[in-house]
């Protein structure tokens, strides 16, 4: 398979589609607090809020890579597992696939692709705001998928079903209002792949220059369709072998903006 892809130049686009149907938007560099206040609603330990900078732009996909998406890449035969509309995230990918899909990717076209580090991530999903949620400091079944399992968490069950999407499953990508940077899903929906591996923040090693310790275990964010509101917050931490394979669980994607 051959695509040609824009050559991006100095004079960066705010907005870029490759040949796949992937958009990505371009995020600009700043400094932000990361983790969350000590009051947040079921803020758990390992959130210590601390600020970091992003020193280099970035493009971010605006959803989650879908089926159609990763059919397009890793090809149909190895696809079979991956059941699913064109339109809907693709999940069971661990880490290790989401690698062998960038792998591909890089080889088909002149960009470099890869997963958002925890900051990156964390940085688009607040979006510029403070609270909880990109909206604000509560959450409801309009706002993201969640609650959408008949054996754990039916909270929002009712609801999706009457906007035509059933129980125990993500949703189509932009389903729900994007943030404010146009970012869809960093609520909510599915779980998304990290590059980094976990890191227990604590606020004695922050003090000292932040050497955070390090596991195997690769991070993931954002919430998912599976349980509770409140860990889709834009500083809620989960995390998983690399190995490790779950409905809950997908992938967005960086573009190199340089």
């Amino acid at each position: 398979m051959g695509c040609t892809f824009p050559v991006l130049s100095r004079a960066k686009e705010k907005k870029i589609t490759n040949d796949l149907g992937m958009d990505f938007i371009l995020v600009k560099p700043g400094s932000f607090m990361m983790g969350s206040p000590e009051n947040e609603l079921h803020r758990d330990k390992n959130e210590v809020l601390h600020e970091m900078k992003i020193v280099k732009s970035f493009y971010l996909q605006s959803t989650e890579v879908t089926v159609k998406q990763w059919k397009a890449v890793i090809g149909k035969k190895l696809f079979s597992r991956k059941k699913g509309k064109d339109n809907m995230p693709v999940v069971q990918v661990s880490f290790y696939d989401c690698q062998d899909f960038i792998k591909k990717l890089n080889k088909m076209n002149k960009g470099i692709y890869r997963l958002p580090t925890e900051m990156e991530w964390e940085y688009a999903s607040r979006a510029g705001t403070t609270t909880a949620y990109s909206w604000g400091d509560s959450i409801d079944c309009s706002k993201a998928m969640y609650g959408n399992n008949r054996q754990k968490q039916t909270e929002c069950i009712k609801y999706f079903e009457s906007k035509g999407i059933g129980p125990n499953q993500a949703a189509p990508v932009k389903s729900f209002a994007p943030n404010p940077w146009g970012f869809y899903d960093m609520h909510g929906n599915v779980w998304e792949w990290c590059s980094d591996p976990y890191r227990e923040y604590k606020t004695h090693i922050i003090n000292k220059g932040f050497d955070p310790i390090k596991t195997d275990s690769r991070i993931k964010r954002g919430g998912s369709w599976y349980k509770y509101g409140w860990y889709c917050r834009s500083a809620n931490r989960a995390y998983a072998h690399p190995g490790a394979k779950f409905k809950t669980t997908g992938f967005r994607l960086v573009l190199e903006a340089d």
